[in-house]
C-alpha cells in the first residue's frame, strides 16, 4: 500500500465530501478510490469515514488522523519544493485570520500592500473575533489580541494596545470628568458586552485590581455602537485604543482613567511554526511584522 497515496485520497474525501469527487480530483475509478482508503483503515486498525449514500463524516480518529495528514503531506510538499528550488519566488495561497475591527483598520492595508508587493500570492482573510484553532483549520496565521495560553504555536509579538475609558468633550462639561474608577457610579456608562462584564469595570490601583460597577444606561454588542454613543454624549464607554484613535486625534472623544488602566494587550501574529515554514509565511512575516508595530506605535496616543 502507498501509504502517501492513501493519505491523500482520505484528505480529497474529506475535503470534497465524498469518495467519488476525490477520484474525479486525481483522475482516479471510485472503486480504486474506496479500496485505498479501506487499505488505510485496515492499516490503521480503525474507522476513519462513515459511508453513506449522501455524505461521508468523519470519527472521532479520522478527525485526529486528518490533522495529521494535513501537517505530513504539507511538510512533504514543501521539502519537494524547497529540494526543487521553487523557494525563490513566493507563490500560493495564504490563509490569514484576525479580530473584524482591528483586521479591517490596521491588518487589511498590511495585505493589500503585500499583494501588491508579492503579485504570486493569493490572500484568503477571515476577519472573526473568537479563538481560531490553526491546524485543525488549515489557517497560516492569526493576529491575535490578548495574553497567549501556553501552546506549540509560534508568537510575534508586533505591539500592544490598551484597555481605554473614554467619554465626549460634552458629556464630560456637562457632568465633570470622573478622577477616580469609583467616580462612575455617578455617571451614565455605554457597556459593550463582548470586552468586559456590562456590570462592573476592571481597574488597577497600586498593585491590585478593583472591580467597579457601573449603571449601564445602554447596552450594545458592537464597539462601533458604543463608540458612536459616546461620540453622542449618551455616557462613558470602555473600548480598545486602536478603536477610538482616530477620534482621540482628533479631540471628538477624550481618554479619563488613564492611570487606573490595566496592563496592555499584546498583539501577535501566531502560526503553528512547525518544520520548514512556506517562502510565503516567511515573506508575509517580513513584510507584515514590521508595518503592524508601525501602526500600533502611532495609535499608542
Amino acid at each position: 500500500m502507498d501509504r502517501l497515496e492513501a493519505m491523500s485520497l482520505f484528505v480529497a474525501a474529506v475535503e470534497t465530501g465524498s469518495l467519488s469527487a476525490a477520484g474525479r480530483r486525481f483522475g482516479i475509478p471510485l472503486a480504486t478510490v474506496s479500496r485505498k482508503v479501506s487499505d488505510l483503515e485496515r492499516h490503521l486498525k480503525t474507522r476513519l469515514l462513515n459511508r453513506s449514500t449522501r455524505r461521508l463524516t468523519l470519527t472521532d480518529a479520522g478527525q485526529a488522523y486528518l490533522v495529521a495528514c494535513r501537517r505530513i503531506l504539507d511538510d512533504l510538499g514543501e521539502t519537494e519544493r524547497s529540494a526543487a528550488g521553487e523557494y525563490s519566488v513566493p507563490t500560493g495561497e495564504l490563509i490569514i485570520t484576525a479580530p473584524i475591527v482591528f483586521g479591517r483598520l490596521h491588518v487589511l492595508p498590511v495585505v493589500t500592500a503585500f499583494l501588491a508587493a508579492y503579485p504570486e500570492v493569493a490572500v484568503r482573510l477571515t476577519f472573526a473575533d473568537r479563538i481560531t484553532q490553526l491546524v485543525e483549520e488549515h489557517i497560516d496565521l492569526a493576529v491575535r489580541i490578548g495574553d497567549l495560553p501556553v501552546s506549540s504555536l509560534v508568537a510575534i509579538r508586533v505591539g500592544s494596545i490598551r484597555r481605554v475609558v473614554c467619554a465626549s468633550p460634552a458629556y464630560l462639561a456637562a457632568h465633570g470628568t470622573p478622577q477616580t474608577p469609583q467616580d462612575l457610579a455617578a455617571h451614565s456608562c455605554i457597556t459593550f458586552e463582548n470586552l468586559s462584564a456590562p456590570a462592573a469595570w476592571t481597574f488597577v490601583a497600586g498593585k491590585s485590581e478593583l472591580a467597579i460597577p457601573v449603571r449601564s444606561r445602554l447596552r450594545v454588542n458592537t464597539a462601533e455602537a458604543a463608540i458612536d454613543a459616546t461620540i453622542a454624549g449618551v455616557g462613558v464607554t470602555k473600548v480598545l485604543s486602536y478603536q477610538i484613535a482616530a477620534e482621540v486625534r482628533s479631540g471628538t472623544l477624550c481618554p479619563i482613567l488613564q492611570e487606573f488602566e490595566l496592563q496592555p494587550w499584546p498583539v501577535s501574529l501566531v502560526h503553528a511554526g512547525q518544520g520548514l515554514l512556506p517562502v510565503k509565511l516567511r515573506a508575509f512575516l517580513d513584510f507584515a511584522a514590521p508595518r503592524l508595530k508601525e501602526r500600533l506605535t502611532q495609535i499608542m496616543w
